[in-house]
């Protein structure tokens, strides 16, 4: 792995008998855009604040650009960290304009370069507007664009989502990944697993303070081992005999025709897909559907539950 930027080495963090966060190893390099996955309770936000130096770890060693976020030699790191809270919570009093040019002169940035941002999350023509007008969609961009001051190297974003109809989602992931290609390290810690799955480059699943899984889908999907689905879109062609030979290597879970279901094992999914294409033209159609982020989930769930 290249050197990383986020750096956390054994760590944990208990407030009296309950531990948010136990004994979690984690690296994150540059260019790389990570998902923070689990449920309200799995020690996501813990996680961020440990980073940002908000809080301090019971226990272990947690590094932000070469150097201890909670330190008093690390006030310089905030400067070079950009931060999305899960809840932004904004001056209604002021403009868009106006507050983000008070962010911007805290971070010691160029107040008119911070205008720009307002028009690269599409609330240039709001700039001028009080943030108490804002719909709850809009007060997430302008989060964003303060998050944005600075060009951080390290951007931690707590569900950046919440709020943005599709057309926007797409708009944030789009320039989350321009970011990364510039060699951003960006951590997105999120309930939606879906729309992750394909943004991501690296999952990061998290429960109660545990860190179970850590990789790419492919090889969670891979470790996870759970079955593969097809679905056949099959014609009057389709026979008892092909439903067989099918059978052979894969288990027919359902229909006949239009639709025939089956699953197969992850590691036989070519063969599989051989096999159907031998079928000849009595298949029309195929859909391969892998294990979804929803699955693979709450497979190591209970993965750590028969452990525990």
């Amino acid at each position: 792995m290249r050197q990383a930027r986020v750096d956390l080495t054994g760590v944990s963090k208990r407030y009296g008998a309950h531990e948010a966060v136990r004994e979690v190893d984690l690296q994150l390099p540059a260019g790389e855009c990570v998902a923070l996955v689990g449920h309200n309770g799995a020690g996501k936000t813990t996680l961020m604040k440990l980073m940002l130096g908000l809080i301090r770890p019971t226990a272990g060693r947690v590094q932000v650009l070469g150097d201890d976020p909670a330190a008093a030699s690390g006030a310089h790191l905030r400067r070079r960290i950009g931060f999305l809270p899960e809840n932004v919570a904004f001056t209604n009093s002021l403009t868009g304009r106006e507050l983000l040019g008070f962010y911007a002169r805290l971070k010691r940035e160029p107040v008119r370069k911070s205008m720009l941002l307002l028009d690269r999350v599409g609330l240039a023509d709001a700039a001028n507007r009080r943030v108490g007008t804002y719909s709850k969609g809009m007060r997430q961009r302008l989060g964003l664009a303060q998050a944005l001051l600075g060009a951080p190297q390290v951007l931690l974003l707590d569900e950046p989502t919440t709020g943005l109809d599709p057309a926007l989602r797409q708009s944030f992931y789009d320039i989350i990944q321009e970011l990364r290609d510039g060699g951003a390290t960006v951590l997105l810690s999120s309930h939606a697993l879906t729309e992750l799955a394909e943004r991501a480059d690296r999952m990061v699943i998290m429960h109660r303070g545990r860190l179970l899984a850590n990789g790419t889908v492919g090889e969670l999907r891979r470790l996870a081992d759970l079955p593969v689905r097809l679905r056949l879109a099959v014609n009057a062609g389709w026979t008892e005999a092909m439903a067989s030979r099918l059978a052979e290597m894969a288990r027919v879970t359902g229909g006949g025709g239009p639709v025939v279901e089956a699953t197969c094992p992850e590691h036989d999914k070519m063969a599989v897909l051989r096999r159907v294409a031998g079928l000849g033209a009595a298949v029309e159609d195929i859909d391969m559907l892998p294990p979804s982020l929803d699955e693979l989930y709450a497979h190591f769930l209970q993965e750590r539950g028969r452990t525990e």
